[in-house]
């Protein structure tokens, strides 16, 4: 008994130390898939967009240098344009800001035009009952677009490449209450091709129909911890009800069809410095003219990587 109680305490011990300092901060998954979006011009066929989120700036034991890591991945790749899901801080002050900011200049500077929306934890919402503080999620947004970056909030905003337009639909923070899809729907030219980026991604249940055939969002950080090796099947995915999905591409069930919605696993951590078969992930997105019809579900989206 004594014997398998000191290998179980060893199994746990050997588990935790890999959770903590081994796949979070070492392991980076580079997701990468192509994605047909309707009415894209040439311009943009072929060209690579990159998405991360969840920076968690300020969470205790924080996984920065894995931050550094996806940016510096993302501009070594040569990526057309930079997308941030939101939650750059974990408990926001004004120092906190600035490491934030800092952490993405360097996409800026590489000349890829980077856009954002904003987090549940930048307006210092802990849970979704917390009281909303908008002071360090003002500051935020203000030191980041002194930089360059582009911050949304229930707006559309156009990224050229290559002479032709694409437009980007960002959503405000659900929790924020600052969530308002009509309004974004209202900002993006009819017809016009269009990526979605939102936070947290109960917002894409509210798109109509045929207005969203690839949104982009963040928020669970695929629960930090997946239930089955080898298997995207979070706890989340058992216990909650809320998120359209924890992890990758959500059912096509979800949201108004043929909608379709990606779902990244951020960087940082909420609550404790864990992950674990749940690495961070820094998503690349090949958008490609359509061939025949879109997929209402991805990849229709072919995957281009092993990861």
């Amino acid at each position: 008994m004594r014997t398998a109680l000191a290998v179980f305490a060893l199994v746990l011990v050997g588990l935790l130390v890999y959770g903590v300092f081994v796949e979070p901060r070492l392991l980076l998954d580079d997701e990468a898939f192509e994605a047909e979006l309707p009415n894209l011009r040439p311009g943009w066929d072929g060209k690579t967009i990159a998405l991360m989120a969840d920076f968690q700036i300020g969470m205790w034991l924080g996984n920065t240098g894995m931050v550094e890591e996806a940016v510096e991945d993302a501009i070594d790749d040569s990526v057309s344009l930079a997308l941030i899901a939101g939650d750059f801080l974990y408990r926001p002050d004004s120092a906190r800001v600035r490491r934030a900011v800092a952490l993405v200049r360097p996409l800026v500077e590489a000349g890829i035009p980077t856009v954002a929306v904003l987090g549940n934890h930048d307006y210092s919402l802990m849970k979704e009952s917390s009281a909303v503080v908008t002071v360090f999620a003002e500051y935020l947004t203000q030191e980041l677009e002194a930089i360059g970056v582009r911050v949304l909030e229930n707006e559309a905003t156009p990224v050229v490449a290559g002479g032709d337009t694409l437009w980007v639909a960002g959503v405000g923070s659900n929790w924020a209450g600052r969530a308002d899809v009509p309004a974004a729907l209202a900002a993006v030219p009819a017809g016009a091709p269009r990526l979605w980026l939102m936070h947290n991604s109960e917002a894409f249940r509210d798109i109509p129909g045929e207005e969203a055939h690839l949104a982009l969002a963040a928020h669970t950080h695929g629960g930090q911890v997946r239930v089955f090796p080898g298997e995207r099947t979070s706890w989340l995915d058992i216990v909650r009800r809320g998120e359209v999905a924890a992890d990758g591409w959500a059912a096509d069930s979800i949201g108004a069809p043929p909608n379709r919605i990606y779902i990244n696993r951020g960087i940082g951590f909420s609550t404790v410095p864990v992950r674990i078969n749940c690495r961070p992930e820094l998503t690349e997105i090949t958008l490609r003219i359509p061939d025949g019809p879109v997929p209402s579900v991805g990849p229709g989206a072919v995957d281009v990587t092993d990861s």
